[in-house]
């Protein structure tokens, strides 16, 4: 399995490496080389250990369904 480095320095982790280390976006992670050379990715912690999202506990909780239409007639002022 192979990737490529972009001119920024950066690499895709190949989706088996993410899925083997139940990895997914936010998630951190440790790189580290062993005795042999190898590079080695380490799961640094769960999503949750990274810094919250001011937004995340206002997610899913609203108790109106809009239509898109009558939103922005609301919020441009429009009756």
């Amino acid at each position: 399995m192979s990737t490529t480095l972009t001119s920024k320095g950066q690499v895709t982790i190949p989706k088996q490496i993410r899925d083997a280390l139940n990895l997914e976006p936010g998630c951190a992670v440790d790189f580290a080389v062993n005795r042999e050379g190898d590079v080695v990715v380490h799961k640094v912690g769960a999503k949750s250990s990274r810094k919250p999202d001011r937004f995340e506990s206002a997610r899913g909780k609203a108790d109106i369904k809009w239509r898109t239409d009558d939103l922005m007639a609301l919020l441009r002022g429009k009756s």
